[in-house]
């Protein structure tokens, strides 16, 4: 009988699927995270749906930092039936900024029942790959997520609303100079959140949002 040796990251691999606890399957994901290999993305992915927030966690790092090479993997293994992993695959898409999550970033950050989900994918929208557009879809893109923003900026959780600011201070300088009214709306919009918001941290994001903007 021949023996095959497993490269190391197919190693790792084997030590998730064998994980007989909830300890060891965190230290497993976390060793496969941290190999930063495109071999890992499928068990990468799968982690995401199990009932182990610690071993949910590093799978997510460990995506995060793959890139754009999980986008298609992990937009494909999106289960309706599994909310937890898809959750997770929110703060995936968020932390990568590719633009093919988009919508689904747009339709969470306002629909989510969760608000650290809610936060995610808000705080996303700022921080997108916005070399990946056209020029022709550029700006209807960003009035989109401008439109967004202005909902998120009124949810009832305040995480959700300072991660609005976050964004919203994000797109104003991402945004072309020759958008003025784009623009307005953004500095009207943290002018008023300054004035209205009850939330002293609200204010003060607020008012360091507009500090910035004015200080460029």
């Amino acid at each position: 009988m021949i023996e095959t040796t497993l490269n190391p990251v197919s190693q790792l691999i084997e030590a998730v699927e064998k994980a007989d606890s909830a300890s060891k399957l965190f230290q497993a994901v976390t060793q496969l995270s941290q190999a930063r290999s495109i071999e890992a993305i499928p068990t990468l992915i799968q982690v995401l749906g199990y009932n182990n927030p610690g071993a949910a966690v590093s799978a997510t790092e460990g995506l995060i930092a793959l890139g754009d090479a999980v986008i298609e993997p992990l937009l494909t293994s999106l289960d309706n039936y599994n909310y937890g992993a898809r959750a997770w695959a929110v703060r995936v898409f968020a932390g990568i900024g590719d633009i093919r999550a988009l919508d689904l970033l747009l339709k969470t950050a306002v629909n989510d029942f969760s608000l650290s989900v809610r936060r995610a994918a808000t705080k996303g929208l700022g921080s997108l790959q916005w070399h990946q557009l056209s020029p022709d879809n550029l700006i209807p893109t960003q009035t989109r997520i401008l439109d967004t923003l202005f909902i998120t900026i009124n949810d009832g959780e305040w995480v959700v609303r300072y991660a609005s600011i976050v964004s919203l201070e994000n797109l104003y300088f991402a945004i072309h100079s020759s958008c003025e009214n784009l623009l307005k709306k953004i500095t009207d919009k943290l002018t008023e959140i300054i004035t209205q918001d009850e939330e002293i941290a609200i204010q003060n994001r607020g008012k360091l949002a507009l500090k910035k903007i004015y200080n460029k």
